[in-house]
């Protein structure tokens, strides 16, 4: 599944201290925030 994400392990560590805490809520995936964040930029797609 790794395959899916635009991010490696590596770059999300250097990534998770910038990452905002969870309160109340469930956290969502990070990673899956992030990629779908890049490939929106990537693409050149609108929101």
């Amino acid at each position: 599944m790794s395959d899916l994400f635009w991010l490696s392990d590596a770059q999300m560590a250097r990534l998770e201290p910038y990452s905002p805490m969870s309160h109340g809520k469930p956290k969502v995936d990070d990673r899956k925030v992030l990629s779908g964040i890049i490939f929106i930029n990537l693409n050149g797609l609108r929101w």
